[in-house]
């Protein structure tokens, strides 16, 4: 790995530095200020991050995709939408916690509109949110916004969901596989969609790839469903890996 590719991998944390030396430069007690401030977030981050680890590994072990699945999947419906309002209304700690479980949600089979409406929840519709914003602005005033922002949150997953599909979602620059579909050998009988409706998807009278795979774990039913198409047109290759 040359400095070049050092460079552009960490680019954003060497900008930060340079910012921080041209403060501690021209205006050192701002430097000072500002270094305090950003050790306060990093604390905080410290004493949070090892529970958000914690609760990813629960979820990828001891969760069967299944259970995703069904309560987060995409054909999961309103209850899937209801489960995951009250994941994010139920959580605590800050949003950024949500973003590598919801990343893990995503990996186990959970739809992009319900991670919508989790970080949507997460972020603005907390239980001890709402107990503080009734204390200090009444009642009424929490029910009227919470009931605007519910009704927002599920619009924005429904619009997020019909743009955004998980192939257009970054995929781990470690996997060493590649999947596709020959869509001239694919003669349209669903039974990748059936079995693996994460991974495949109908376009017309032709299956498609909704995403490449993203753990070890999934190859064995990825492999499982090449070998079951009647067509053989769908092919897992190996991938040259990210240095």
């Amino acid at each position: 790995m040359n400095v070049l590719s050092i460079v552009k991998k960490n680019k954003l944390i060497i900008i930060v530095a340079l910012a921080y030396l041209a403060i501690l430069l021209f205006a050192p007690d701002q430097a000072i200020l500002s270094l305090k401030n950003s050790m306060y977030y990093v604390i905080e981050m410290l004493q949070i991050m090892p529970v958000v680890f914690l609760l990813i590994v629960a979820i990828e072990v001891l969760v069967p995709r299944e259970v995703i699945l069904r309560s987060f999947g995409e054909n999961s419906g309103i209850k899937g939408n209801i489960l995951a309002l009250l994941l994010g209304s139920l959580s605590a700690g800050p949003i950024y916690a949500a973003f590598p479980i919801s990343k893990t949600l995503l990996k186990k089979g959970a739809g992009i509109s319900n991670i919508v409406i989790i970080l949507s929840a997460w972020a603005v519709v907390k239980v001890p949110m709402l107990a503080n914003e009734a204390k200090f602005l009444g009642v009424p005033f929490m029910a009227v916004r919470w009931v605007l922002t519910v009704i927002a949150i599920f619009l924005m997953a429904f619009i997020t969901a019909k743009i955004v599909k998980k192939k257009d979602l970054p995929t781990d620059s470690r996997q060493a596989e590649e999947l596709t579909i020959n869509r001239e050998y694919c003669i349209g009988c669903e039974l990748c969609a059936k079995l693996l409706p994460e991974y495949y998807e109908m376009e017309g009278d032709k299956a498609v790839v909704r995403k490449s795979p993203e753990t070890k774990a999934d190859l064995p039913a990825l492999r499982n469903s090449v070998e079951k198409c009647p067509a053989k047109a769908i092919l897992l290759t190996e991938k040259e890996k990210a240095s």
